[in-house]
């Protein structure tokens, strides 16, 4: 089966080489999904150089997530109203420029703000990318193919990260985890208007919904930020409840002006469609289960098994390609069978990798027991990214096309902050409790280490597990795209 172009937008020139715009979107995506992780293990390194206080150094993951995740639905919206193409050459734009100051940074709070910038510059890329690609390519068999291979890649270069952070950080040094995005960038606005079409943009005097633009981006800024902080801050603190009482009110606020807006930011037409509705929520819920194993298997790798910060990143290779294989898979699945049986395999299969890490003795072995339980979990992601994709943009309107993409990128991030937040306070309370009656044996303290990592690994699996419900009982069915 070959990839074939939609038909050509009122506005835009269809492109005669749909493979190479699926080529240049992956590149742009992959480069966003790189800076998700690609900082972590670099931590260490900015504290020694910027003399950081430990207790900032989040912030320099936390800013990127906060921005990215609170503009997502804008970006969407504004894809649509201004074109697809225009606003992913400026959100690349600012990326590159933003990476530009992260590297060149000499003061913490110059590096955290040029962390936020990124943020903001992806958060216009990702949905005008991801709306593009469901444009390009009609519903259907070539439209699943290509967001088997946008999920492929979006996949590995989240846990290539990992890997790439270490690399760098040992090699050219820390800096070059933000610098190498900058000739990316600039190759990437310099080649898009000869890639990519214009896009559709807004009919003359359309009004834009200025009050539920401000009241929705404050509430999910507000939202995951208190999310991230809740970690930290602990859930009965002040702080925490109050964040969450203001994202609450400013949600609601925004809910009530889309009933009367003459432009909805988020129209309800969009919330009427049954798969997006379901493949959003099942999507929090997962990415919650995945942030969970990204974050929990780093710390039981180094803390409990005593793995250096390169080879727990390295350990993530085998993962990485599994999920790519899953993922080609499934794009070739859901060609025959319904994408709803696609997603609860892979859904089972995440479900019982969660569980074989929250098994793994204190002494465990790589290859008896850390491995075994990243290929299942391997094989569950890449299974779902594919059908949680075509669901999420199964029955949207082009039109529709950059807000039903900014919402599932908002999905994305708003799982991931929830999920953390959750697990981590679980995790670390029975760690807190443990501690202890450890005292200062370190086999003890590994013990009580593993017990809490233990624990988090087993909520994520809840996690995976109610996705797969969820799924099971509302996503409604959608045919295979079988190729003409």
């Amino acid at each position: 089966m070959t990839l074939a172009p939609s038909p050509a937008p009122a506005t835009g020139r269809a492109p005669a080489r749909p493979g190479l715009v699926l080529a240049f979107l992956c590149a742009v995506q992959s480069m966003i999904y790189l800076d998700v992780t690609i900082v972590n293990v670099a931590l260490p390194s900015i504290q020694n150089d910027l003399g950081m206080a430990a207790g900032d150094l989040q912030y320099v993951v936390t800013a990127y997530g906060t921005l990215l995740g609170g503009f997502l639905l804008l970006g969407g919206r504004l894809a649509d109203t201004l074109g697809r193409r225009r606003l992913l050459r400026a959100g690349v734009a600012l990326f590159g420029l933003a990476s530009l100051a992260a590297g060149l940074a000499q003061d913490p709070g110059l590096l955290i703000a040029a962390r936020a910038a990124q943020g903001f510059g992806a958060a216009l890329t990702a949905p005008a990318a991801l709306s593009t690609l469901t444009t390009t390519f009609p519903e259907g068999a070539a439209r699943n193919k290509a967001l088997g291979i946008w999920g492929a890649l979006a996949g590995v270069a989240s846990v290539c990260g990992v890997l790439a952070g270490g690399l760098i950080t040992e090699g050219p040094g820390w800096r070059w985890v933000f610098l190498i995005n900058v000739p990316i960038a600039a190759a990437a606005v310099a080649c898009a208007p000869l890639l990519l079409p214009a896009g559709r943009n807004a009919a003359p005097g359309r009004r834009f919904d200025t009050a539920g633009a401000v009241t929705l981006t404050a509430g999910l800024l507000l939202l995951i930020y208190t999310l991230d902080e809740a970690v930290e801050a602990g859930w009965w603190a002040g702080r925490t409840v109050g964040g969450l009482a203001g994202a609450a009110a400013l949600l609601a606020a925004f809910a009530l002006i889309e009933t009367r807006a003459a432009a909805p930011l988020l129209p309800p037409r969009v919330l009427r469609l049954a798969a997006l509705r379901t493949a959003n929520a099942t999507t929090v819920l997962l990415f919650g289960a995945m942030l969970t194993l990204f974050f929990f298997a780093s710390l039981f790798m180094q803390q409990v098994l005593g793995y250096s910060a390169l080879r727990a990143g390295l350990a993530y290779v085998p993962l990485a390609l599994t999920v790519a294989f899953a993922a080609g898979v499934a794009s070739g699945l859901v060609a025959r069978v319904p994408a709803k049986a696609v997603l609860l395999a892979g859904s089972l299969l995440a479900t019982g990798g969660l569980l074989l890490l929250a098994r793994l003795p204190v002494d465990a072995s790589y290859a008896a027991d850390v491995l075994p339980a990243f290929l299942v979990l391997g094989a569950g992601l890449g299974l779902c990214f594919v059908p949680l994709q075509i669901a999420a943009a199964h029955g949207v309107g082009e039109r529709d096309a950059g807000v039903a993409a900014g919402l599932i990128n908002t999905s994305q991030e708003a799982g991931g902050a929830l999920g953390l937040a959750v697990v981590s306070t679980l995790a670390f309370s029975r760690v807190a409790d443990l501690m202890p009656a450890a005292g200062a044996d370190p086999q003890a303290q590994r013990a009580a280490l593993a017990s809490g990592f233990h624990h988090a690994f087993l909520t994520g699996a809840c996690f995976a597990a109610a996705a797969l419900l969820l799924a099971l009982v509302l996503l409604p069915r959608m045919a295979p795209a079988r190729p003409a």
